[in-house]
């Protein structure tokens, strides 16, 4: 058995999770449980509770969700607790890994009524900010460069934004490393830090971060990326409170699968409390590693006059 702190949530599984960081924690205390078992390739009408929705994918009724990803693996998500897995033939645990990390632990945080927002995120003094944006919109990459500046790693790909006492956002620690393709790990000199590839097929690599932050830092920004290019022009804009709510529900991790889940009033509440501390800005960047430079800097300033 594994044991991992995976968005704030102590796990135990019967899978090893590379790109996740193991923890001494015990199994008796874990708040998700991750196992083999038998998973049929569609929902039984008699043994799950309520109307069945379905998807090409997935299948869904009540608090229990069928994803099944061709080739490697069905699973089966139930209440927020567990994720029982059952390999495809010819698969492997390392080829479902990645989707258990990813979108069945997603999955898993919509159903405990968790913000989810598919971004990374870095931390400094205390104070963290979220860096979201379509996949490919460099992210992780922009979150390690950070990383070099020294702002402490928070979160990459799940960024869950929880309450403190003071109902204050805070970005939970995710115990996860950072994905990286060969490029950026090459252009950042990340290569003492790289670890085995997400997948076989991928120039992706698991990658140490230079420092990850312990505590839950209080999140004071959020940053979706965007490429600079007409009729966007380079530079940081602030949005007005509407769109900054819409940003959110657009910025959630598979907001498609997260709204079939549900929850939508209690969650455009909780994103009214998040924005009550946190602003949203759309930070418009030129594309290419010959100017993260500058817009590591940008940022860094912005992020200092924030306060």
């Amino acid at each position: 058995m594994y044991n991992y702190l995976i968005s704030g949530l102590p796990v135990s599984s019967e899978i090893e999770l590379p790109g996740a960081i193991a923890t001494a924690g015990q199994t008796e205390d874990s708040a998700v449980s991750i196992r083999y078992a038998s998973v049929a390739a569609a929902l039984d009408d008699a043994a799950v509770s309520g109307e069945i929705a379905r998807g090409p994918t997935w299948e869904m009724a009540g608090e229990t969700f069928l994803l099944r990803v061709p080739r490697v693996a069905r699973f089966l998500i139930t209440a927020g607790r567990e994720i029982a897995l059952e390999l495809e033939p010819d698969s492997t645990a390392r080829d479902a890994a990645g989707f258990v990390l990813g979108t069945a632990f997603g999955i898993l945080l919509h159903q405990r009524g968790a913000m989810v927002l598919h971004g990374a995120a870095a931390a400094k003094d205390g104070r963290a900010m979220a860096i979201c944006g379509v996949s490919g919109a460099g992210k992780s990459t922009l979150a390690a460069a950070l990383c070099r500046e020294g702002y402490s790693f928070v979160t990459d790909d799940i960024c869950v934004i929880g309450l403190n006492a003071a109902r204050e956002p805070v970005v939970w620690p995710d115990g996860r490393q950072l994905k990286l393709w060969a490029q950026s790990i090459k252009r950042l000199d990340l290569g003492e830090r790289r670890g085995e590839a997400v997948r076989d097929s991928f120039e992706k690599y698991y990658v140490t971060p230079c420092g990850n932050a312990v505590d839950r830092p209080r999140l004071s920004a959020i940053y979706v990326l965007r490429e600079a290019r007409p009729p966007f022009q380079e530079g940081l804009e602030r949005l007005t409170l509407p769109d900054a709510l819409r940003r959110l529900d657009y910025e959630a991790y598979r907001p498609g699968l997260r709204a079939k889940i549900g929850q939508r009033p209690e969650m455009l509440s909780y994103a009214a409390t998040v924005l009550g501390h946190a602003k949203v800005f759309m930070l418009s960047r030129p594309r290419g590693f010959e100017h993260l430079p500058e817009t590591v800097a940008a940022l860094n300033a912005h992020w200092d006059a924030l306060g």
